[in-house]
């Protein structure tokens, strides 16, 4: 496909407050392989430097628009963005994660090959801190018609590893506001998924083409408010989709463990039992057979801040890749 003729990608990029990470991801969307890319940058309020760096590269590149807006939360600044564009297919991508050069490509392919059926691609991702450097790899391979996988596990992972054609993304009512409006924003991307799997097939790209960013200040790091999105979204399909309810129990079940255990690495006990606490009554079983681990984990708690950094520190050095050097410069 040459570049002349090729399908224009809407990519949208909600930011706020994210001047330490707006300009490596914007260097990784620049750099796709396929360059026909219509890249809309929607700053949510941001009072840092965000919208001033995104001005001065745009300045570079004349693909990047910049628009802003009173802080209204991701999902009305991803809807503006997609607004904002004609563009049939449509990429969302978090102002702090990155993507591996041949992402955009790779995703149109398998859409395109799938035909009008195929709504959303997404891909493996590699989970990064602060500074860049991988602590987790992710490798879903669900495919097809996923409605029920996707009500048993978030295996897409992030809303930064999706590529969207906008008719599904049109019919699924775009990104719902309404989650924040409940002091419930996060799982936006989830609920997205969830959507869009009633009615048309996934498609993955088996390549870790997304450095997702997971850091103490952003909104997933937020445990209750990420507890009640999910207690929202999965109760929604529990609702319609009865036949799939063991699965969104599990779903549940696996989430309110996964985030006392971070609660508790945050350093954020009252949060940590609290959610213990809703898993004894949910499922007494499940939360008894996970004590032994959560117990480790909040043994761990207890070792002193600056040994943990030390430790970090030597970890980052020795043995954690960046995945820039990996994945950024091929």
């Amino acid at each position: 496909m040459s570049q002349h003729n090729a399908t224009v990608i809407g990519v949208v990029v909600p930011m706020f407050n994210a001047e330490r990470t707006i300009l490596p991801t914007l260097t990784s969307i620049c750099q796709q392989s396929h360059q026909a890319l219509d890249i809309i940058v929607v700053d949510d309020g941001s009072t840092d430097r965000s919208a001033s760096i995104v001005a001065a590269y745009a300045e570079q590149d004349r693909r990047i628009r910049l628009f802003r807006q009173p802080n209204a939360g991701v999902a009305h600044a991803r809807n503006s963005g997609a607004a904002a564009t004609d563009a049939e297919f449509l990429a969302f991508v978090d102002a702090d994660d990155l993507w591996a050069p041949s992402k955009i490509a790779l995703q149109l392919r398998v859409l395109q090959e799938g035909g009008s059926s195929a709504g959303l691609a997404y891909c493996w991702f590699a989970e990064i801190d602060e500074d860049g450097r991988i602590f987790s790899f992710k490798q879903p391979d669900a495919h097809g018609r996923v409605l029920q996988r996707m009500c048993r596990n978030n295996f897409v992972g992030n809303g930064s590893s999706m590529l969207l054609r906008r008719s599904a993304f049109e019919r699924a009512g775009q990104f719902d506001p309404s989650l924040r409006a409940r002091n419930a924003q996060g799982c936006e991307d989830l609920l997205m998924c969830l959507r869009i799997a009633e009615n048309y097939e996934f498609r993955v790209v088996p390549q870790h083409l997304v450095g997702y960013r997971r850091t103490i200040g952003n909104m997933s790091s937020d445990v209750m408010q990420m507890f009640r999105s999910y207690e929202i979204v999965l109760a929604e399909f529990r609702e319609k989709y009865p036949q799939f309810g063991s699965d969104l129990n599990a779903h549940l079940l696996d989430t309110i463990n996964g985030f006392a255990v971070r609660a508790l690495i945050q350093g954020r006990p009252s949060a940590a039992w609290y959610l213990s606490k809703k898993l004894f009554v949910l499922e007494p079983r499940t939360a008894i057979s996970r004590l032994p681990h959560t117990v480790d984990v909040c043994c761990r708690g207890l070792v002193p801040r600056w040994i943990k950094v030390r430790v970090k520190r030597m970890r980052n050095a020795e043995s954690r890749p960046l995945y820039g050097k990996i994945y950024l410069e091929r």
